[in-house]
Formats: C-alpha cells, sequence, structure tokens
C-alpha cells in the first residue's frame, strides 16, 4: 500500500466534526507523510502570483517566487488564509495544538498553560497514535517560549528549543534590521533545506511515514540574502509597493530552498502522492523603519505600504497582519483553483487528521476544523466549525485590540482607545471605509458576538487591555 505525503509550507477555528469528508478521490488508504513548512512574516501579496484571482493587486511588483508560483499553480490558492494571530509566538502554538491563541496562551503562556500543554493533542502525537511507525521532526525556528522543546510535543528529531536569534548574524537588537548581511547562508535557509532534504531521504529509505516541520527564519528580519541574488535586484526596477532588494533577496533565498524540497520530492518519485501546503505564520511588517546602516532603505509613506492593497501588517489584527500565503497541491486537487472559502492555521492539525484517515474522534477543545472539503468543492465546501466566526485577541499588546470576522463582515475593537470599526471586507478589501455609524445592527451583532466569546473564553483583557499594560516579549 502507497504511503501519503502532505507537504505544508507555511502561517481557525471549529470544531473537528465526526462526519468526515472523504479524502480526494486518487488519495488511496495509507499512512501519509508529512511536511509542513512554515515562512516567517511573509505578507499575502509577498509572491509574484496573484493570491486572490479576483484583484490585480493581489501580488508583488517586485519580489520573485517562482517555486511558490509553482506551487499555486499546480494546486489550490486559497484567498482567505488567515493566521491563527498577527503574531510569531501565538501562531506556532496554535499551530502545533489546533487551538485559538486565546487558549493557548500568549507571554503568560508557561505559567498558565505549560503542564496542558504537554497533554493537549500535537500534530506529532496524532500520528503516532494513527500508526506507531511515523517519524516526526521540526527543523528551523521553534519559539514557543514556554520551555516547551519539540520532543515534549513528540517530535523525534529537532533543532530544539530555537528563536529568531537562531536564524541571525548578530544577537544585537538594535542592528537586526541592517548591516552587512550578504552571505551564503542567509537565515539558515541551505542548512534547514539540507537538514529537511536529508530527512526525508532517510525516511523514504527506511519505508517510514513521516512527519517533517520546517520553520524557516526568513522573511524575519535581520535582512540577510546572499550578494547575488542581492545584486539581481538592486538592478532590477523597482515596484510601486516593493522596492527593497535586501528583503526581495532574503525572499527568493527562501524560495530557493523552498524548489529545492519540491524537487527532492520529485526525485524520490512521491509527487504522485505528495500534498503540498504552504503558509505564513503571520503578516509581514508594513514598513522598513529609518534605522542606520541597514541593508535595504526605510518605506516611504508617500506611496502604497508594503502590503497593499491590505490594510496593516505584523502586530495588528487588520487583514495585512493576518492574511497570509495558504496554498495546497496535491493528488484529487485541480491544479491552478482559487478558494476563497476562509481557513487557519488552526485547521492544520485536523486536515492533517483527515488526510491521514483517522478514524478516532478529536477531542473537543480543538478550535479547528479540517477543510478537505474545499479540495473537491473550492466554492461550496462545508467546513463544519464549533464556532461560526473567527475571534482574534490581541491582549498583550501596546495597543490592545480584538477582532471578529463573521461572513465577510469584520469588527475591530481597540481597547485603550475605546475606537470600533466595522468593515464588509468583500467589498473594502482595505478595510477604508469604516460602516459602524452607517450599520448599526450589524455593528452590535458582530460586538455582541466578539464580546460573548472572550466571555466565554476567559480572555484576559482587564489587566492587560483596558490598563494598557505591554507585557514583555509581545513585539518580537
Amino acid at each position: 500500500m502507497k504511503k501519503y505525503m502532505l507537504v505544508l509550507l507555511g502561517a481557525g477555528f471549529g470544531l473537528f466534526f465526526l462526519q468526515a469528508h472523504k479524502p480526494p478521490e486518487n488519495a488511496e488508504k495509507g499512512s501519509p507523510n508529512f511536511v509542513f513548512i512554515l515562512t516567517d512574516d511573509h505578507g499575502w501579496t509577498g509572491v509574484s502570483s496573484l493570491m486572490d484571482n479576483r484583484y490585480a493587486d493581489s501580488k508583488s511588483d517586485y519580489f520573485e517566487t517562482p517555486n511558490i508560483d509553482k506551487l499555486g499553480n499546480e494546486g489550490m490558492r486559497f484567498s482567505n488564509g488567515y493566521a491563527p494571530d498577527a503574531l510569531c509566538t501565538p501562531s506556532r502554538r496554535s499551530l502545533q495544538f489546533g487551538q485559538n491563541p486565546v487558549h493557548t496562551g500568549n507571554v503568560l503562556f508557561k505559567q498558565n498553560y505549560s503542564p496542558k500543554a504537554k497533554q493537549w493533542l500535537t500534530i506529532p502525537a496524532l500520528l503516532k497514535s494513527i500508526n506507531p511507525n511515523y517519524k516526526t521532526a521540526h527543523f528551523g525556528k521553534w519559539d514557543l517560549r514556554a520551555d516547551i522543546y519539540p520532543e515534549d510535543l513528540g517530535y523525534d528529531e529537532s533543532d530544539g528549543n530555537t528563536g529568531n536569534s537562531n536564524g541571525d548574524v548578530m544577537l544585537d537588537k538594535k542592528t537586526k534590521w541592517s548591516s552587512l548581511y550578504l552571505n551564503n547562508d542567509p537565515k539558515k535557509t541551505e542548512t534547514l533545506t539540507g537538514r529537511a532534504i536529508n530527512f526525508m531521504q532517510r525516511q523514504a529509505a527506511a519505508g517510514n511515514p513521516f512527519y517533517l516541520q520546517v520553520s524557516y527564519y526568513a522573511t524575519h528580519v535581520d535582512i540577510q540574502t546572499k550578494d547575488s541574488t542581492y545584486q539581481h535586484y538592486l538592478k532590477k526596477q523597482k515596484g510601486k509597493k516593493h522596492d527593497n532588494p535586501g528583503w526581495a533577496g532574503m525572499l527568493a533565498d527562501l524560495d530557493a530552498g523552498i524548489g529545492k524540497l519540491m524537487a527532492m520530492i520529485d526525485q524520490l518519485r512521491i509527487d504522485d502522492n505528495t500534498y503540498i501546503f504552504l503558509m505564513g505564520d503571520n503578516g509581514a511588517v508594513e514598513f522598513l523603519p529609518p534605522v542606520s546602516n541597514r541593508l535595504d532603505h526605510p518605506s516611504s509613506f508617500s506611496k502604497p505600504m508594503r502590503n497593499y492593497p491590505l490594510r496593516g501588517g505584523k502586530w495588528t489584527l487588520y487583514e495585512g497582519g493576518i492574511r497570509v500565503p495558504f496554498m495546497v497541491k496535491g493528488p484529487g486537487i485541480q491544479p491552478h483553483t482559487y478558494s476563497h472559502i476562509p481557513v487557519t492555521g488552526c485547521d492544520i492539525l485536523p486536515t492533517i487528521s483527515e488526510l491521514a484517515h483517522n478514524k478516532k474522534t478529536l477531542p473537543g477543545y480543538l478550535d479547528g476544523a479540517s477543510f478537505c472539503a474545499a479540495f473537491q468543492h473550492p466554492e461550496s465546501g462545508v467546513i463544519k466549525r464549533k464556532e461560526d466566526a473567527f475571534y482574534f485577541h490581541r491582549y498583550a499588546s501596546s495597543y490592545p485590540h480584538s477582532a471578529i470576522i463573521d461572513s465577510n463582515y469584520k469588527l475591530i475593537k481597540f481597547w485603550k482607545t475605546g475606537k470600533e470599526e466595522l468593515y464588509d471586507l468583500n467589498n473594502d478589501i482595505g478595510e477604508t471605509n469604516d460602516l459602524s455609524a452607517k450599520m448599526p445592527g450589524k455593528f452590535k451583532q458582530l460586538n455582541d458576538k466578539l464580546m460573548n466569546y472572550l466571555q466565554q473564553v476567559h480572555a484576559e483583557i482587564l489587566d492587560t487591555a483596558l490598563n494598557g499594560k505591554k507585557q514583555k516579549g509581545d513585539d518580537d
């Protein structure tokens, strides 16, 4: 019986339903292999192909990502793919546990949630419960920041409890945006790709089903790239929203690493039973600050911002902070298709569960839901969720705010200022037209749902949000 491979290139809410959808028709029963590759601070428009076929500007006007484009062209793009949070660490916890960040904690995770985390279901534990022969590995940025190591969650191999500094040239935060970062292994992309390839080769040769997560350090600052890549973008005509040769080079080097992984899948002759997902952990930073000795010049406020047509970026719950590249390729998935069904990173665990032919009931505390239905029906597939809306809660922040996305409407609530905004994302993807005064009924409906949810999950809002206390480590 053939084994299957799911590659998740990574950055959801709802209960996995008992009446599971049938996996893609030409996916035989067996023990799938899974590779989850997560990109860092990778904005929705940080690719050179359209992330949404309804918007001509839903791609970069300067960056080049031929391998990511190839992945999308050979599979399905989710135009409404959301990271669980607008920040690295809470998103990464949610991906491991299939839960909303409000459940897995933020900076208070260590004292409040660490004991539970070692008991919660994780992707490696799930797969080993289905087939004990699974081999699992995590390479790259871990960053759960809670003294929880990959092996605690079921990984057989890992780099350990790594964070941003493990992908940097130096540890000095004052220079992290800058200077002479031209090298042959930028952001350790070559090293991580090599380790991932070696792991796949060993497991394929041994006939073991496996799960592999590759969490690239790119494109988080500091800005690093190969000199040859940098020189290419120095000579290239700049775009209106993207014009940073260092950042473009870093993304291109990342894309090349992804291409090597895809090529190895072909070389191992497992491409016909391999699912490939790509996801970012959160949106890109909205602008480059005026720091001296940087490889790239500061962003200009007189031109479209870096996540345009989306508003905002990393650290904010505007679309630029949470809508990310999200695509999947695999057997039974029609090439060059788009799905506008909303999905999130919390859905990864339940989706893997279904593709791995799990027959057991998943725990009721999960927030994610399998989106396998979208593979067969890109526009009409029904994803059965515990909640009928997506909820986001950025409480440990200098500007604490929460958001709800319910169908095409989105409400954002800022706790310190009391400002509340309502948007129709179908007609205003850039969140420029606040409808809160024009649609009081819809505003009340979403506000009530958001407040009820936050109270239901015992969200921390009084001490940190209403009093505006900033928690250490939140803004990395």
